[in-house]
């Protein structure tokens, strides 16, 4: 519980926040928001976790403070009236006045650029997804798949080769230059950073200001699905802000609890179903970019997946 301290007292001063925008049925939607934040998200806490139990504890409480005021005002406001200031040709005064009183608007310029959204995150989380699946494992999950993955992961660069064959067929079937350049830049931004890491790291791992970048980027390519997703819930940016803030606070402290409780120590796959959820994640992104699927199924299938590798972990530990 005292993990969860700082949340639920977020939580509440958001729901209060929610009542005064719009009454209880503000304070409703807001926690509706909020839940399904944290079932999208559920599976990048327990990456976050894998990646934030080797960071110095100074980094650790950084990405609980620092990180969280990104998350909520970065990805959650500054991140789309960005996007819509861009593709609609707008200043960011006027994005934000539609925003915020033209919300309709503001949602079909959003929704006009969804493609490239997904076409950017899709391969960027797919790039977390094979490098967890070809590396050499310790401890396997899915064995046959696994076993297999390690064969090909002897292959000089076999995570980035088989990224380039999807986006060929991405684009190819997409004919549009625009998703191209997105997700070519999704890959050159998951390759930079991984490249910068391991020049700056003797051991590999990530740590300090860019171990937290590249947590920011990996919530930002969670958080797309849920920010476009929200808006069928409510047009209201405040209330959008509000609700995927309180999930993304409780994201955050789910992650710090699974450091500070080692549960990924005890629960073996857990990390492995993770990964499983970001690369079915991922590979839904990039479907998206042709016909819609529910931020339902999405956050379904991962949860399912997250599921699966905990009970598999208490059945292993219960035989020990």
């Amino acid at each position: 519980m005292r993990y969860f301290g700082f949340s639920f007292a977020v939580g509440l001063i958001g729901l209060l926040l929610a009542f005064l925008v719009g009454g209880l049925k503000a304070v409703y939607l807001t926690a509706i928001l909020a839940v399904l934040e944290i079932s999208l998200s559920f599976d990048n806490a327990v990456v976050n976790a894998k990646i934030l139990k080797s960071m110095d504890e100074v980094w650790q409480k950084r990405f609980l403070t620092w990180g969280i005021l990104i998350a909520v005002f970065g990805m959650r406001f500054i991140f789309p009236i960005l996007i819509v200031a861009i593709a609609a040709n707008l200043g960011i005064y006027e994005t934000v006045h539609i925003a915020l009183f033209e919300p309709q608007k503001y949602h079909e310029v959003l929704l006009s650029t969804e493609k490239l959204i997904y076409a950017f995150g899709g391969a960027f989380l797919w790039m977390v997804f094979s490098d967890f699946l070809f590396e050499e494992k310790e401890i396997r999950w899915i064995k046959p798949i696994e076993k297999t993955a390690e064969k090909f992961g002897k292959i000089n660069n076999i995570s980035l080769i088989v990224a380039i064959i999807i986006g060929i067929i991405v684009v190819y079937d997409a004919k549009d230059y625009k998703i191209a350049i997105a997700y070519f830049l999704g890959l050159l931004s998951y390759s930079i950073l991984k490249g910068v890491n391991e020049a700056l790291s003797s051991e590999g791992v990530k740590n300090g200001l860019l171990g937290l970048i590249y947590l920011e980027v990996l919530d930002a390519s969670f958080s797309f699905d849920g920010v476009i997703g929200a808006f069928a819930i409510t047009p209201n940016i405040i209330l959008i802000m509000i609700g995927l803030g309180i999930g993304a606070m409780f994201v955050r402290s789910l992650t710090i609890w699974m450091v500070k409780e080692g549960v990924l120590d005890e629960y073996k796959y857990l990390e492995h179903g993770a990964h499983y959820a970001i690369g079915v994640l991922a590979v839904i992104m990039l479907l998206k970019i042709f016909f819609h699927i529910s931020e339902v199924v999405t956050g379904t299938l991962g949860l399912l997946l997250l599921a699966l590798a905990f009970l598999h972990s208490k059945i292993e530990n219960s035989k020990g």
